[in-house]
């Protein structure tokens, strides 16, 4: 298992730069709900122990690590673009939206940006860098801070559709997913421009 380190981070504060913000989304393939993208803004000297790529944690340790990047970052925000947007805009230009919304949500701003993989123009000096949620410390928490958030937002959706059973799938492409969707039909919290669901709508 990868662990994510300062190396980026330490490298930008030898050039002078101090309010170097973490980026990453959660939701970008999924059949329904919103994209939500995270930005934080890390100290220097602390500790996060157990801190990985969302992916590579359980809810429970995602749920833990969230309280404990929240409440030791200089400053933290999320972006949230509706599956309606998505549908509207596109996934990449709605991802670029979501990034956008929280860098701009950030009570500090930021002096540079650190992005997981997404290249987009900004006035502020950035990095994308492939597979940064594994291998950059700050885009690692800003992924745990999107996921969870986006995760909360589906759990709360299955009390209103629950039998769709957002709680468990999360609104990804499981087989259990697109059981339930050809059973039900497509709802009002799918991406109607992907796969399957556009081939579904009757």
């Amino acid at each position: 298992m990868t662990k994510p380190s300062r190396l980026e981070e330490k490298k930008l504060w030898k050039l002078g730069y101090r309010n170097i913000a973490g980026l990453d989304e959660a939701g970008r393939g999924a059949w329904a709900g919103p994209i939500v993208a995270a930005a934080v803004i890390l100290p220097p000297r602390i500790r996060l122990e157990g801190l990985r790529d969302s992916k590579q944690l359980s809810p429970g340790q995602r749920e833990k690590l969230f309280s404990a990047i929240a409440k030791v970052a200089i400053s933290w925000s999320v972006g949230i673009v509706s599956h309606r947007l998505i549908d509207r805009k596109g996934i990449g230009p709605a991802n670029i939206l979501a990034m956008v919304l929280a860098i701009k949500k950030l009570s500090v701003a930021p002096d540079y940006l650190l992005i997981d993989a997404l290249k987009f123009d900004h006035l502020l000096p950035s990095q994308a860098i492939v597979r940064g949620d594994q291998k950059v410390f700050s885009i690692a928490a800003a992924s745990i801070l999107a996921k969870v958030t986006r995760d909360r937002i589906l759990i709360g959706q299955h009390e209103k559709l629950p039998q769709y059973d957002f709680h468990l799938h999360k609104g990804y492409g499981t087989k259990h997913h697109l059981a339930l969707i050809k059973k039900h039909g497509v709802s009002q919290f799918h991406r109607k421009s992907y796969r399957p669901m556009k081939h579904l709508i009757v």
